[in-house]
């Protein structure tokens, strides 16, 4: 079977179940000309009515990022404002619900079925350790990748947002994978893309408490507000979307994304050179 090394964790996935663990950290292309919102406040958020979800966009490579997610996290729960916090990092059906605040790191990493290989635990620990610190329960919201192969055949995902949207979500998987996938493979990996969002949204949703707030940490791609997890919230769902920003180079356009938080640039790296020379071999 056919390999390909994985952008994201540098590892190796099996043929097209690679590309489609790929797909879901797919990001859209940043939007240059686009101004940037306000600075990440939580002060002033405070200030506000408590949104019910407020989604965090990371980019995965950032340290800098998790370490905003984590002191985030802390924040909401010192204020005993945070109703749950959700991951992309661990996949639906895995939670902390029922452990004591007491429980080991251990402990948590075997209740979320931890993959450290993905997502490092020295990264993403910290903030899962201050929500289960504070008694608050911590909730994988991924696509399991048991259930992947079947979603890429199911054409429903297709209809779900509007035509522009479905072509953005093309467009971002086919960039994702370095202009390596065939055509008639893009549709299946944007339907994990659109998949995933929907899995993380109702798993935020089934923990909304009133004036208590969800969490949802995802990589930047899936809580853009137009195409990504704020599209399957119920009318009525009052989210907050911030997005982490390495460099000042505008990720995504102003409607997509309430608030930013800029971090130092990240050295250049062509992340598509070393995927092209291997599948020249």
């Amino acid at each position: 079977m056919m390999q390909i090394k994985s952008i994201r964790n540098g590892g190796w996935l099996p043929g097209l179940l690679g590309l489609a663990l790929l797909a879901g950290c797919a990001s859209q292309a940043p939007q240059a000309a686009a101004p940037v919102n306000a600075e990440f406040n939580p002060a002033a958020m405070a200030r506000s009515k408590a949104p019910d979800v407020l989604l965090l966009g990371e980019q995965h490579d950032a340290a800098e990022h998790q370490q905003w997610q984590q002191t985030t996290v802390a924040r909401w729960a010192a204020q005993q404002q945070l109703a749950a916090l959700v991951l992309e990092m661990a996949d639906a059906g895995h939670s902390t619900q029922g452990l004591a605040p007491s429980a080991s790191e251990t402990q948590v990493q075997q209740a979320l079925a931890w993959n450290d290989k993905g997502w490092p635990w020295q990264h993403y620990g910290p903030a899962v350790m201050a929500a289960v610190q504070a008694g608050v329960p911590v909730l994988g919201g991924n696509l399991p990748r048991a259930q992947m192969r079947d979603v890429m055949q199911q054409t429903r995902w297709d209809s779900h947002l509007p035509p522009a949207g479905w072509q953005r979500q093309l467009d971002a998987i086919a960039e994702g994978h370095c202009g390596l996938l065939p055509a008639s493979q893009l549709a299946p990996m944007a339907r994990i893309q659109l998949a995933k969002d929907e899995r993380l949204a109702h798993t935020a949703i089934a923990q909304l408490q009133p004036g208590k707030t969800v969490v949802v940490i995802a990589g930047r791609g899936h809580v853009l507000r137009s195409i990504g997890i704020p599209s399957w919230l119920p009318a009525g769902t009052r989210s907050v979307v911030a997005i982490g920003q390495a460099g000042s180079q505008a990720q995504a356009d102003t409607a997509d994304r309430d608030w930013v938080h800029t971090t130092p640039a990240l050295p250049a790296k062509d992340h598509c050179a070393a995927l092209r020379e291997k599948w020249k071999k």
